[in-house]
């Protein structure tokens, strides 16, 4: 049958055998390190997903971190910024205190000098009203050694009085 088809029988023994030897050829040195080639780029790339995800890990847990280090910043913003104020109060209120402080000492020290003061005007009341009481006793014993009416002594002595006027 072969001889049928215009084909010899040694030509194509030759030819597969020819065939087989390529094959072989071709499985020894490019199919196998064709394949160790594509083992090496799957590991590659499995490597390389790998290492991002690792990258990516890292990556969330930094950006946790760093969210952790902003609230505890943020945090300490706040307690800085209330304990400010709560010193700018107690300073605020140090100072009212001390300022009422001041206005009462400045109050009693003006009540104090008011009460010297009308003590001083009483004293000086008391010596007018002394010295118009010997005036008018003065009178009295003048017009009773002239024998005139107490009515007429009491208008001198109000008259002298009035010129000398009331000194406070």
């Amino acid at each position: 049958m072969v001889e049928a088809l215009g084909l010899s029988v040694s030509e194509t023994i030759f030819a597969v055998a020819n065939f087989l030897i390529l094959l072989f050829v071709l499985i020894k040195f490019l199919y196998k390190p064709f394949t160790a080639m594509l083992d090496k780029r799957a590991q590659t790339i499995q490597d390389s997903l790998t290492h991002a995800d690792e990258v990516s890990r890292q990556a969330d847990e930094r950006l946790a971190e760093y969210e952790a280090q902003i609230a505890d910043a943020e945090a300490k913003g706040r307690e800085i910024i209330k304990d400010a104020r709560e010193k700018a109060d107690a300073q605020a209120q140090y100072i009212i205190d001390e300022a009422n402080a001041k206005a009462s000492s400045i109050i009693a020290a003006a009540q104090k000098r008011v009460e010297e003061e009308r003590a001083m005007a009483a004293a000086e009341m008391k010596n007018q009203i002394a010295d118009l009481a010997l005036l008018a006793a003065e009178k009295v014993l003048e017009n009773s050694v002239q024998a005139e009416g107490h009515d007429r002594i009491i208008d001198e002595i109000i008259e002298q009085a009035g010129v000398k006027g009331w000194q406070n």
